[in-house]
């Protein structure tokens, strides 16, 4: 029979550590709502796993290893059975060395913290039951990528801008919620949707809105507590360019608005989930070799010099407007930190799961196709599927997204082909799980 456990605490950082999320340098200022880990345990009386959410934007993998060993420790549990996947706020800390650096004494109390969330979930256990259901929900997530008129890709190519031809492809709109119900303890519920969390911004500490699902549902519904999973969003975003005015596009006020609507979408079919078998909890993880992106020295010397520029405060310089000069300055850093290998890059691909149900992702930003196709070809009833999952190394564009350009596949430091890899030894790890 299945057993599950909750727990929730606290790891809001101090003042002044960098935040990560933009290629422009901002420290923390303050609190606008706490950042949490939410940790739920599983087990079938013999083994044992663990999830842990936390509002972070991601931890690299190297980081996230140190983070799993930690719990595992702590607990007694394999480090396949710790699944660490991450928000992707962007109003939270940088937790690894990348254009700004970690606060080493936070991440010891961050990693120390997750792993007394973990022992507290398991020792929270009680019989459960557990129930699926899945709703669709409208206008929410909106797919960031635009063919231009003349031909070009663009990110994120500003409201109603007239060279718009067409968004190069199509959101998942499916919320899915899986409802644990206890004895003698509260619900647990695990909610999944997809779509970047850089709503609000700026230096104040925030979980944007995943925050606001849980609160949100917390509040309505008796004795219950919430985990958000956030799915495969690298390729979707919160902003509609067709919207009438800039302000219905994002800010703290649509975070609360997008929080409520993924809430509500919960709440249409909280009342009729459909009683699914959650007894044998199982787990594993793979890895994976994919090229890496390295270019010539050439190249990195003119990467060198779009970097100079920036760091001089000189974008005006670059030779692109809006977010064509994110996309050549986060190409540049890319092609400079590979600039002496490696040729290939290791990925973790992990997964658990309890009765017919899974939670697996990708150790980064995955483009919405890896997510829809993995949960597609899944042989369990209902599949999570989270970014962030066990690592955060970049983004992984489908090969389709290489060729067309665009800020994700430049910036990305894997050659085309990453995705198709993810989902199909993602789809083949599931496959084995449910064996």
């Amino acid at each position: 029979m299945l057993s599950a456990g909750f727990a929730r605490l606290d790891i809001t950082p101090p003042f002044g550590i960098f935040m990560q999320g933009y290629y422009s340098e901002r420290r923390a200022s303050g609190i606008r709502d706490p950042l949490y880990v939410n940790a739920v345990a599983y087990s079938d009386g013999e083994h044992t796993a663990v999830t842990l959410v936390l509002d972070i934007i991601g931890i690299n993998q190297a980081e996230c290893d140190i983070c799993r060993d930690t719990v595992a420790q702590r607990t007694g549990l394999p480090r396949e059975a710790v699944f660490v996947a991450c928000t992707h706020t962007h109003t939270g800390p940088v937790v690894y060395d990348s254009l700004y650096q970690k606060d080493p004494l936070y991440n010891e109390m961050l990693f120390r913290r997750v792993a007394d969330a973990a022992t507290l979930a398991v020792a929270d256990l009680k019989p459960a039951t557990v129930g699926i259901a899945r709703n669709t929900l409208k206008d929410i997530a909106f797919i960031r990528r635009f063919r231009m008129k003349d031909g070009t890709t663009r990110t994120n190519p500003g409201r109603r801008n007239q060279n718009i031809a067409a968004p190069i492809g199509m959101p998942d709109e499916t919320v899915q919620l899986v409802r644990i119900t206890r004895e003698n303890a509260p619900e647990i519920l695990l909610v999944n949707f997809q779509v970047h969390p850089d709503v609000i911004g700026g230096t104040l500490f925030s979980a944007d809105f995943p925050g606001f699902v849980r609160t949100s549902l917390e509040r309505v519904l008796d004795n219950v507590h919430c985990v958000y999973f956030n799915g495969a969003q690298g390729d979707t975003n919160h902003i509609n360019v067709n919207a009438p005015t800039w302000d219905s596009n994002g800010g703290y006020e649509h975070s609360k608005h997008m929080g409520r609507s993924i809430a509500g979408a919960v709440l249409q079919v909280y009342g009729k989930t459909a009683a699914i078998a959650g007894d044998k909890v199982v787990f594993a993880q793979r890895t994976i070799n994919v090229p890496s992106s390295r270019v010539s020295a050439e190249l990195v010397r003119k990467a060198e010099a779009i970097i100079a520029l920036h760091e001089a405060g000189r974008d005006a310089d670059i030779p692109e407007t809006g977010m064509g000069v994110t996309t050549l300055v986060a190409e540049a850093y890319t092609r400079k930190r590979l600039e002496h290998g490696p040729d290939e890059l290791p990925l973790h691909l992990c997964a658990l799961a309890f009765g017919d149900i899974a939670i697996t992702g990708a150790p980064g930003e995955p483009f919405t196709e890896i997510g829809r196709s993995v949960k597609a070809a899944s042989p369990f009833a209902m599949t999570l599927y989270c970014c962030c999952a066990n690592g955060s190394e970049a983004y992984y564009p489908t090969r389709d997204a290489y060729d067309e350009g665009g800020y994700e596949a430049r910036s990305s430091k894997y050659r085309a082909g990453v995705a198709e890899a993810i989902i199909e030894h993602g789809n083949a790890l599931l496959r084995d799980l449910k064996k």
